[in-house]
């Protein structure tokens, strides 16, 4: 049986949507919101699909990462409750406050998060462990991740990245912590917004999920500084892309 190509390419843009994710820690509803608009996807059916999908691929990149030894078990202990509690809240407060109004401030934050990085990778900055202020940090994360339709691994990845925390236990854990952070955020838009468009959800699950592994392997046999270079960038474009888009210039 022929699968319709609209499925084909909601199961492509979530493969490299979770490409992406998995081996930086960052960026999956970014990239994939951003090829779901440029099919002609309605905002809204975006958003929602985009959360609800991350159900499964999230799902696929903790125990992937699991499995490679990517995760920091007391960092995830540190950051968990915070951000499910974060995620709650910030998918509640949805309803009533202007999540996009937070967009450029956060943008301001995350530019400077990227040269902080980016600095990092070009000089001889020991690894050390983060565990000071993880829990406010995993909270706002998550906060910001359900008002603003993403932020959480730009947010945390990039502030534990930019005090030292080392780059494959750091990506591993906020990957695994992203999945709960997610599933709360979607159980409470599913009680508030409700949920359709089962084939967008379907296309970005399947994508996903053949991407979890793939993702989990390149972060830990890669090179940090290059990656680090590449997380620092990443960061600075999309902030870049917020700001820009917020002033209308684009």
């Amino acid at each position: 049986m022929e699968l319709p190509p609209e499925l084909l390419y909601y199961i492509a843009i979530g493969f490299a949507a979770q490409l992406v994710d998995g081996a930086l820690g960052m960026a999956y509803g970014v990239t994939a919101s951003s090829l779901l608009l440029g099919m002609g996807v309605p905002p809204a059916v975006t958003s929602a699909t985009v959360h609800a999908a991350e159900c499964f691929t999230t799902g696929a990149s903790a125990t992937s990462h699991h499995a490679f030894g990517n995760i920091d078990k007391q960092l995830f202990k540190r950051l968990l409750l915070p951000a499910i509690a974060g995620a709650a809240i910030g998918a509640w407060l949805l309803s009533s406050l202007p999540g996009d109004a937070m967009r450029p401030w956060i943008a301001c934050y995350l530019l400077a998060m990227g040269l902080i990085i980016i600095i990092k990778a070009f000089r001889a900055f020991p690894t050390r462990e983060v565990t000071s202020h993880t829990a406010p940090l995993g909270f706002f994360g998550a906060l910001v991740d359900a008002m603003g339709g993403g932020g959480w691994g730009p947010i945390v990845a990039s502030n534990l990245l930019a005090r030292g925390n080392g780059f494959r236990l750091t990506v591993g854990t906020v990957n695994a912590v992203e999945f709960f952070v997610t599933l709360t955020a979607s159980l409470m838009f599913l009680l508030t917004l409700g949920l359709s468009h089962w084939d967008v959800i379907l296309g970005l699950a399947i994508g996903g999920v053949a991407a979890a592994p793939l993702g989990a392997w390149l972060v830990k046999r890669v090179r940090p500084k290059p990656m680090l270079v590449l997380v620092g960038l990443v960061v600075i474009a999309l902030s870049a892309r917020t700001l820009l888009k917020h002033f209308g210039l684009i």
